[in-house]
């Protein structure tokens, strides 16, 4: 910029060639040459400032973010230096306004901060394909088989911060975003240091599952950076704002990062105004667009850091339990229920399989309600597991505790394969992902009678809360099934429980 205006003021200064003669002529030559020569540093400054003017307001793009790879570096934008770098430069000029103006330019690009909603009501119908509701303007960096997420400031958001504004906890359109440079940030503004991680969550993050679906990418991207641990987190549900999440949430992202997370309540700034954050990182996606291979690396590490956490907290008592076991004892472990999608007998179930486990040498079988334990009894119950049975429901989510290979026994009331949609085969697909084996499930094919067709969708709400009855024939060869197959694996040699992965980064 600053070549450009020196040449600008050289070609402000070009002589006038005449054919005249005369005395007369030369001295109105030398006078209007004189004259243009005086006018010169204003109309430099005039064609400097205008020409500053239209370079900021060209470099205000559509708040929309093109897609960028995360490996190219980041610009240094730093407006204000680059104004004061032609300032320092253009200095010569005499112009003592100069300053004055760039201030209020920056003024100008200050108030020119768009904030648009949060929640944007277009996109309702398909909140996980393509432009979410959350933040619709923005698009996703994405490297295949890694997470996607959007990285603040970066070369796609040119160099700007996000900003948020609102603490709306009911409707997610008056809660909103938009993008700022640091040196621009808008009036009024708190500025966040440190890293935040800012998550959508469609459903809840109260429930095990819901919750740890929308945790779960930062997971991968903490791995992927480094062990970087985030300063805050700001969490959205339809774009409105969540204070808490769920006592088994909260433990396991104290275990991944080492201290309780520190959710932003945004109630020490002023009253709806806006909080830009000096670096964030957004997930509004769940685990989508992850391999395989990255999920369970991720598990991996929330497995290693869940068990070193609770080996502090249960040491002793696990210490002994461990001395007293060895590899060649099958655990075969009854996770169960109370209330909905509970067995409606369950001594009778229990039964069942405590007699096929008594067939097996070195089978033990333990049983356990999930809403008696509290994490870590959690954390250790799984580690002692090779075979997990359970009825459909969020106490499955605690699956990806056990060692890797181990194997799971799903069941379901009637009416779920016709009518609960993709969700319900959730652990089906958590069972992969994190790199145990799924040994199928049972359906009851009794149960409510519902007073609609069997196909009709308001049939779900009366299966949803279902209990699950039993089959004796089919569940004493099922069982008697996955237990010969972890004996004939260990037989082999092959690992039939293994940790694999530690707590490392990269």
């Amino acid at each position: 910029m600053a070549k450009a205006s020196h040449q600008i003021e050289r070609n402000t200064t070009f002589p006038i060639h005449t054919k005249t003669t005369s005395s007369s002529s030369k001295y109105s030559k030398r006078c209007f040459t004189l004259l243009f020569s005086i006018n010169s540093q204003r109309l430099s400054a005039f064609i400097l400032t205008t020409s500053l003017t239209i370079f900021a307001l060209s470099r205000i793009p559509n708040l929309q973010t093109p897609p960028s790879s995360p490996l190219t570096p980041s610009p240094s934008w730093s407006l204000k230096q680059q104004w004061r770098d032609i300032l320092s430069t253009n200095r010569s000029s005499g112009d003592s306004t100069l300053e004055a103006k760039l201030e209020a330019m920056a003024k100008k690009l200050r108030e020119s901060v768009t904030f648009l909603p949060l929640k944007d009501v277009r996109f309702a119908d398909q909140p996980q394909e393509g432009h979410t509701w959350f933040m619709s303007s923005m698009y996703d960096t994405h490297v295949e088989g890694e997470v996607q997420y959007q990285h603040f400031p970066s070369e796609s958001s040119k160099g700007r911060v996000l900003c948020v504004k609102g603490r709306d906890t009911h409707d997610g359109s008056w809660n909103y975003y938009a993008l700022a440079w640091p040196e621009t940030l808008p009036a009024n503004a708190t500025f966040m240091r440190g890293l935040t991680f800012v998550s959508y969550n469609h459903y809840h993050y109260d429930n095990l599952w819901h919750g740890l679906s929308s945790i779960f990418p930062f997971i991968s991207w903490h791995q992927r950076n480094s062990c970087r641990s985030p300063d805050r987190w700001v969490l959205y549900h339809w774009g409105e704002l969540r204070f808490k999440m769920s006592p088994w949430l909260n433990n396991l992202m104290e275990a991944t990062f080492g201290k309780q997370p520190p959710i932003e309540e945004f109630d020490k700034n002023e009253e709806n105004g806006p909080v830009c954050f000096e670096e964030a990182v957004v997930m509004r996606h769940n685990e989508g667009g992850m391999s395989r291979q990255r999920r369970v690396q991720a598990y991996d590490l929330l497995r290693c850091k869940a068990r070193n956490y609770c080996n502090m907290k249960l040491r002793g008592e696990i210490e002994e339990v461990n001395g007293k076991k060895t590899n060649d004892i099958v655990g075969l472990t009854m996770f169960m229920r109370r209330g909905a999608r509970s067995f409606k007998n369950d001594s009778a179930v229990i039964e069942i399989f405590q007699r096929e486990c008594n067939k097996v040498e070195r089978c033990s079988l333990m049983v356990a309600y999930s809403s008696n334990l509290n994490f870590c009894e959690q954390v250790k119950l799984m580690s002692m597991t090779d075979i997990l049975v359970s009825p459909h429901g969020a106490q499955l989510t605690n699956m990806f505790l056990m060692d890797r290979n181990s194997s799971i026994m799903e069941f379901y009331p009637k009416g779920w394969l016709k009518n609960a949609g993709v969700g319900q085969y959730v652990y089906r697909w958590l069972a992969s992902w994190s790199g145990m084996r799924y040994k199928g499930a049972w359906r009851d094919p009794d149960g409510e009678p519902c007073p609609y067709p069997e196909e009709d969708r308001r049939c779900m709400s009366i299966y949803k809360s279902g209990k699950i009855g039993y089959n004796k024939t089919f569940f004493t060869e099922w069982t008697r099934n996955v237990l010969q197959e972890v004996i004939n694996t260990r037989k082999v040699g092959a690992p039939s429980k293994s940790s694999f992965g530690g707590c490392t980064c990269s």
